[in-house]
């Protein structure tokens, strides 16, 4: 009986520590943004969109492929297009189609960089509605590849630059305009920039690539449009495993073949997820959010010193975008075996795409692999990565000057960082900078957000002045 009564005691207790820290946990105060409203010419920064994308700047591994007629044209077309950043900044051309232009502040000390790529991924022509490369605007909207990925950004840096060249403004400190040609491949274009800086003995107080934007229903629980800003991003690895055999008919096989016993292996990294890591940026986005989402949401995010195994649960099961951002992933995307139908390969192998979190490295998760598929007859061996980005600060002027401009831009919306998925050329900046951070400045759908790299990508004419205003607001920080 006593024991009864000690158990129901702590059980209240666990109870009133629970509600009582779901209670306290709701937004704090957030300091006002001055908001001033941005006179530009709209339909000006339409038609220099458009000019970019009709430039058909398609990058491929294999370089032979690629025609440096249509790179040359959109870099041909950038003094007329944006003529006082050309009378004010300086550019300098580096190898693999980079271009850093600098625009001198009042006095020297740390810089800003702001970044995009102009290069765009391959097109099949057959699935778009509209032409990829023709810059069709109709019922509000520009069609075309690069559109948001990531033309608009570099037309938003350069139109906003050309804007405020003409107002007569000058920024406090040198900005750089560093963009590259080959993002899409992985291109050294942006190690190059990179490499320029770190010659010239200069760090960065401040770096913006594409990353994040501003998105809905993104977060359990919360309503609010959410200004989501990458302070660091994933690492990948592309893995191969490999199992060899004797070949023979197909007619007696032996109990496992090649392609058996690589699908056993599949099994068992799909069956067996990484381990969770509550890592800085993921925390920092759960935070934020957390205290804007429903009450059973805020109860979980508000206590996962007790919740963290049922908040795991949830993202294993559910996997998708939240499931990403607790632990790395694995995608099985290739598998090859034998050329005929009746034939056992002599060989069969397949690739997985994994996404690195913040905790792993790509040793730790090649052992991890290993471990787990515990086959001796599987080769598992790495065919490229790349280990996770730095984290950047975000209590600091820095991070203060780019969630300002977001929420000066798109008022009302709830900023926070995260912790991008995908990789950009803004991971060699981690080297050189503390204060990298990843925003591409949109308002996306999600059914915008499934065009990039997809069929149909297309932006708004209204994302197009947003993408402006965004880079106006941060440039006058700097």
């Amino acid at each position: 009986m006593i024991a009864l009564y000690i158990l129901l005691v702590l059980l209240g207790l666990f109870l009133a520590v629970v509600f009582i820290r779901t209670l306290c946990f709701k937004p704090g105060k957030v300091t006002p943004v001055a908001i001033t409203e941005e006179h530009f010419d709209r339909d000006a920064a339409v038609h220099a969109l458009r000019e970019l994308v009709i430039c058909k700047t398609i990058s491929r591994y294999d370089h032979a492929e690629e025609d440096e007629t249509e790179f040359a044209k959109l870099i041909d077309k950038l003094p007329v297009l944006y003529p006082r950043v050309f009378e004010a900044c300086t550019l300098t051309r580096l190898p693999d189609r980079a271009l850093l232009f600098k625009w001198p502040g009042k006095e020297e000390g740390q810089p800003t960089v702001l970044m995009a790529h102009y290069d765009v991924v391959p097109v099949n022509e057959s699935g778009w509605q509209k032409p990829p490369f023709e810059g069709i605007i109709e019922d509000g909207v520009l069609w075309g590849r690069g559109t948001l990925d990531t033309k608009a950004t570099l037309n938003g840096v350069l139109f906003a630059a050309n804007h405020l060249i003409g107002e007569g403004f000058v920024p406090e400190k040198d900005i750089y305009f560093a963009f590259s040609g080959g993002e899409e491949v992985n291109g050294l274009g942006a190690v190059h920039i990179v490499d320029w800086f770190e010659e010239q003995g200069i760090t960065p107080a401040l770096v913006v690539d594409e990353g994040g934007a501003v998105v809905e229903n993104v977060f359990p629980g919360v309503k609010e449009r959410c200004g989501m800003i990458g302070i660091a991003e994933k690492g990948m690895i592309d893995v191969a495993y490999t199992t060899k055999s004797s070949g023979g008919h197909a007619s007696a096989p032996k109990p496992h073949t090649p392609v058996g016993i690589l699908s056993r292996a599949c099994c068992a990294v799909e069956g067996h997820p990484f381990p969770a890591h509550l890592t800085p940026p993921v925390a920092k986005m759960y935070d934020t959010l957390g205290r804007h989402s429903s009450f059973l949401y805020r109860m979980i995010f508000a206590n996962l010193w007790c919740f963290a195994p049922l908040l795991d649960m949830i993202c294993k099961k559910g996997g998708g975008e939240l499931n990403a951002l607790m632990r790395t992933t694995v995608a099985f995307t290739r598998m090859a075996g034998s050329d005929a139908n009746n034939v056992i390969p002599p060989e069969a192998s397949m690739i997985s795409n994994i996404r690195l979190n913040p905790a792993d490295t790509v040793d730790t998760a090649l052992a991890y692999l290993r471990k787990v598929v515990n086959d001796p007859a599987v080769e598992i061996e790495k065919i490229q990565g790349m280990n996770p980005s730095p984290i950047s600060k975000t209590d600091c002027p820095a991070w203060d000057k780019v969630a300002n401009a977001v929420a000066g831009t798109w008022q009302g919306c709830i900023v926070t960082p995260y912790l991008m998925m995908q990789c950009s050329d803004s991971r060699h900046y981690g080297r050189i900078s503390d204060h990298v951070y990843r925003f591409s400045a949109m308002a996306l759908t999600k059914e915008e957000r499934s065009t990039i790299h997809g069929h149909n990508e297309r932006i708004r004419l209204e994302s197009v002045g947003e993408a402006v205003e965004f880079y106006l607001r941060l440039i006058r920080q700097c």
